[in-house]
């Protein structure tokens, strides 16, 4: 792992190997959260990791370190198995109960063999090695077939160095790529600004307040988390819901806050988040075509990251939730709208070259009674 100038957390082997005929009874027991851990090299993932592996804090969390790059194989007739179909280097179990191992090929066996395990885990971690982009693993996590009654995506979180955060954001004029760290920030549900004691504190803090304005300028729905070494309250990073519809409560209030939400001051290329808001109903067939086209073609030559959202959809008294990864998303009923609300669409987006006006009237054809 890099930036690992501590000393490995003490471990012993595990005794007792996992039994790849037991069966987890999902139906009687909830799923296991999964939380992805990304960032820029040298950050402080790794620091993160060997802070959860050593704090006495009760909880049973596995920690995944996987070696594969964005070529994951997320089909396992894909999978390359090996001679010995023994993809998962060696778990081990830790002094604070944690256990922990390292993979390089498949991602769904290691989490098979996690969760069939006898002892209940109270979450998982995994952090991602030379993967800049974690779309794909949350593509893996929230709709894999096998996985999701015994797994759920819990949240990605993105480990951010304050220190060289600003340089990280810039072009580099000898490529053509966009800046990693713009993806990592823009796909993160919580951000961990590490590092915090190296930032000047001059003009009263005022080059925080700024890292801070630039990061929600591109991810203004991720929950902003300030760290010396890492040393977070783990409740803040653990079992989020950030992908559980079920779950509204704290996606309104992102809505609320960013209702009003607009980045006119940037350019349209830069990634950046946007919100749109109309009180009309929508026809929900209407909808999936108008985000299809959004995210699958991508119409109007937007690029989107993230999206999330609250809907009002025709001929239901329920709200609906909308969140969508790149190209997968998901539109569901999560609770019935409250007689005091005012029942309105609100999306917000996050992505490059995204068009204010554009995506209003495009929204526009999903009203009921429009063609």
């Amino acid at each position: 792992m890099e930036d690992s100038d501590e000393e490995p957390p003490l471990a012993v082997e595990i005794n007792d190997a996992v039994n790849s005929n037991q069966l987890t009874e999902s139906s009687e027991i909830p799923p296991v959260g999964v939380t992805v851990i990304t960032g820029y090299l040298g950050s402080g993932k790794s620091t993160l990791i060997n802070y959860i592996l050593k704090t006495q804090h009760g909880k049973k969390i596995a920690v995944i370190l996987n070696e594969f790059g964005e070529e994951l194989g997320v089909e396992r007739a894909m999978i390359n198995e090996g001679e010995e179909g023994d993809l998962v280097e060696e778990w081990v179990e830790l002094a604070n109960g944690c256990i922990c191992c390292t993979v390089k090929h498949s991602l769904v066996q290691a989490l098979e063999q996690l969760v069939q395990r006898k002892e209940r885990l109270d979450h998982i971690l995994l952090e991602t090695t030379g993967l800049a982009n974690p779309a794909p693993l949350a593509s893996v996590l929230w709709l894999d077939d096998q996985l999701e009654s015994d797994v759920r995506l819990d949240s990605i979180i993105t480990v951010v160095d304050a220190k060289n955060l600003r340089y990280q954001l810039k072009p580099n004029p000898d490529s053509s790529s966009f800046p990693e760290a713009y993806l990592q920030i823009a796909f993160a549900d919580v951000i961990i600004l590490n590092k915090v004691d190296l930032i000047s504190l001059d003009d009263s803090g005022a080059v925080l307040e700024e890292l801070v304005k630039e990061i929600r300028d591109v991810n203004s729905l991720a929950n902003i988390i300030h760290s010396v070494r890492c040393q977070v309250d783990l409740s803040k990073i653990l079992n989020c819901q950030a992908y559980d519809p079920t779950h509204a409560a704290h996606l309104e209030a992102l809505l609320k806050e960013n209702k009003s939400l607009t980045t006119k001051g940037l350019h349209d290329s830069e990634v950046r988040t946007l919100c749109i808001c109309d009180a009309q109903q929508i026809d929900l067939d209407k909808v999936r075509i108008w985000l299809e086209e959004l995210l699958w073609d991508k119409k109007y030559g937007m690029d989107v990251y993230r999206c999330k959202g609250i809907l009002r959809v025709r001929n239901s008294d329920e709200l609906h939730t909308l969140q969508g990864v790149r190209e997968i998303y998901e539109i569901v009923p999560s609770r019935k709208w409250r007689n005091e609300e005012i029942q309105m669409n609100k999306i917000v987006f996050i992505g490059r070259f995204l068009n204010e006006e554009i995506l209003l009237h495009s929204l526009h054809t999903c009203i009921v009674g429009t063609n």
